[in-house]
């Protein structure tokens, strides 16, 4: 949890696919089950979503704003 913030702020200003996502954040994540434990958590509390078509995880609070 306490890496949470360390991935929504990454997509706070625009979108990102998967690997894009953790090329930018493994300094601070840098094992790769783990960043794929915090995506399927904050997809799992409707923090992150994924746009299929597009291949991007989407920040969902921003479409709220």
């Amino acid at each position: 949890m306490s890496k949470f913030p360390i991935v929504l702020r990454a997509l706070r200003d625009f979108d990102s696919g998967v690997t894009e996502l953790y090329e930018r954040i493994k300094k601070s994540v840098p094992d790769v089950s783990e960043y794929m434990e915090i995506l399927d958590s904050l997809y799992a509390l409707g923090k992150i979503d994924i746009d299929d078509k597009e291949a991007v995880l989407r920040y969902v609070e921003r479409d709220h704003e």
